[in-house]
């Protein structure tokens, strides 16, 4: 998908009709900033530890974690020690560190043969472990996307939530719609198609192909309601 997309873009045709949609994101922020109906979206990043704002074009973080700095020196000694499983790599999140797998001779040996040790290293840095799709995170505590999506949702006073998701990361946010649910909240969750998550899939609502299905799924919703 070219970015940033030329409109009509389906987030940005929500944005017109929906006050400060929440999306997350890794693309330069500042172009977001040019699409037409995103003037008013939030970016929540690094499981809410990271916020940037259209209005301001600033972003605001927390503190850093002294232990992820710690690690980051200690993490290719460690994997070396560990047994150096050819193509497990190391990939720099700044608040965080995470351990791939996949391109491993065997992806699922390499995961279970390193998660017990990856987690005794976060524990004694102070971090926790978040497990993923062949990928094991190492990352300050105290903050998922389940904290971080029902906290906006409080400060926007949301009347109802979709949150779209493909990794075991999401589960937390899961859980938050699903709580916001029982309590009055209208929500929707949608598993953004990955047969790889099982746990995902079964607690989505809807489940569509990727991100492109995720796209798609949006622009019949901009439309929908357009048309209401």
């Amino acid at each position: 998908m070219p970015w940033p997309p030329s409109p009509p873009w389906p987030p940005g045709r929500l944005g017109r009709r929906r006050d400060r949609p929440p999306r997350r994101g890794r693309r330069p922020l500042r172009r977001l900033r040019r699409v037409p109906g995103l003037e008013h979206l939030v970016v929540l990043g690094h499981y809410g530890a990271e916020r940037w704002d259209a209005v301001t074009g600033t972003v605001r973080a927390a503190a850093l974690h002294p232990g992820v700095a710690s690690v980051r020196a200690e993490l290719p000694g460690f994997l070396d020690r560990a047994g150096a499983w050819p193509g497990v790599w190391i990939e720099e999140k700044g608040r965080a560190l995470a351990v791939h797998t996949r391109r491993a001779r065997d992806p699922e040996g390499a995961f279970e043969a390193l998660k017990g040790p990856l987690g005794d290293l976060a524990v004694a840095h102070g971090l926790v472990l978040e497990p993923g799709r062949m990928v094991l995170e190492l990352r300050p505590p105290g903050m998922d996307k389940g904290v971080a999506l029902a906290k906006y949702v409080r400060e926007l006073g949301a009347g109802s939530v979709l949150y779209a998701g493909d990794d075991l990361g999401d589960l937390p946010a899961f859980a938050a719609v699903e709580k916001l649910r029982s309590d009055g909240t209208p929500g929707v969750l949608v598993c953004s198609g990955s047969t790889e998550v099982q746990e995902l899939s079964d607690r989505a609502d809807l489940s569509v192909a990727g991100p492109a299905g995720v796209v798609e799924f949006l622009t019949e919703l901009a439309e929908a309601i357009r048309g209401a």
